[in-house]
């Protein structure tokens, strides 16, 4: 007689094969997707979280839908738009705005994407007005396509651009940097030591540990679990066999090492960076943020499969990287 707990586990073996299918079908709209997030949010990181929860709920609709999805890409973009829109409406101040820091080098600005600048003039826009904005002069959509995503019609998204063109101004932008919080040292330590039984002490009980899009953990066995573990996969060299990893094309002039782990301030919060072993010299190769509740982490986010946001996030730190694309599996013919 099957149990729940049998019956989830061989439900979750079929989720996660579709899942993987699923985003290798979307892996070519990834960075788009992204970039468009990113002009909604201002944040890199809720822009994958927003990216990751479009392609979540777009999982979910394929499987209610009886009809094929005509435009995957306006699709998408629909998708992203709705949960966007929803969101902002729900809390009328927003909070995926970053803030820009203070002291930034002239050569850094100038190192930003030109959607760095136009985000800062989009802030001040309504959800609708901004996602119109973007969608017409970013991402060049005819006045039909933008309606379908924004579910309204030709005439609501010429309102919306006439408002919003009217509407953009440049606002002051002021932060003070935080202190790091010395639990992101001790990480640093105890991960550059190899300890990973003081890596896992450092997580509450009931802490969540993702690396994003493909791995989620609960608690403080799952990470440090040597065969699926993401501390214990984080601590060893990045490998490809018959079971995945990173390809081999995305590991050229990698020196089979394990990574280093640094500190680094960013904005208005900062960042561990890890650095692997290259024949031209010390990589970034994955960001993690962490959460923290007094001295101890409550959530731990591994960007490590998102090349979106490590590109991003190294090109304004100027720092060396390489990325190891969107999944771990391998491809599939």
């Amino acid at each position: 007689m099957s149990t729940p707990t049998k019956d989830l586990s061989n439900l979750g073996d079929g989720v996660k094969s579709s899942w993987q299918r699923f985003l290798d079908v979307f892996e070519p709209m990834r960075p788009e997707l992204y970039r468009y997030c990113r002009y909604l949010t201002r944040s890199p990181w809720a822009a994958e979280d927003l990216a990751q929860d479009t392609l979540a709920r777009a999982f979910v609709t394929l499987g209610t839908l009886f009809h094929e999805v005509p435009n995957p890409r306006g699709w998408l973009f629909r998708i992203a738009s709705n949960l966007w829109m929803d969101r902002a409406r729900r809390s009328r101040f927003e909070e995926v705005v970053t803030r820009e820091p203070p002291e930034v080098s002239s050569a850094r600005v100038d190192a930003r994407e030109p959607r760095e600048a136009a985000g800062t003039l989009f802030v001040q826009l309504s959800p609708q007005e901004r996602a119109a904005v973007v969608l017409k002069d970013v991402f060049g959509l005819s006045l039909e396509e933008i309606a379908d995503a924004l579910s309204t019609t030709v005439g609501g998204v010429k309102a919306a651009l006439h408002r919003g063109r009217g509407r953009l101004a440049d606002p002051e932008s002021s932060s003070a940097r935080t202190v790091a919080p010395r639990v992101l040292d001790a990480f640093c330590e105890a991960f550059n030591a190899r300890d990973l039984g003081r890596l896992t002490s450092l997580l509450l009980d009931n802490a969540v540990v993702e690396i994003v899009g493909v791995v989620t953990e609960y608690g403080t066995e799952a990470p440090a679990d040597p065969r699926t573990g993401s501390f214990a996969g984080t601590l060893a060299p990045i490998t490809f066999d018959e079971r995945g990893g990173v390809p081999p094309e995305l590991l050229e002039g990698y020196l089979v090492t394990s990574p280093r782990c640094s500190v680094q301030a960013y904005r208005d919060t900062h960042l561990l960076l890890f650095w692997y072993e290259h024949v031209d010299g010390l990589k970034v190769r994955t960001v993690m943020t962490v959460d923290v509740e007094g001295d101890a982490i409550v959530r731990v986010r591994n960007y490590f499969f998102t090349p979106d946001v490590i590109r991003e996030v190294c090109e304004e730190l100027q720092v060396p990287y390489r990325v190891n694309g969107y999944r771990y599996w391998p491809a599939r013919h």
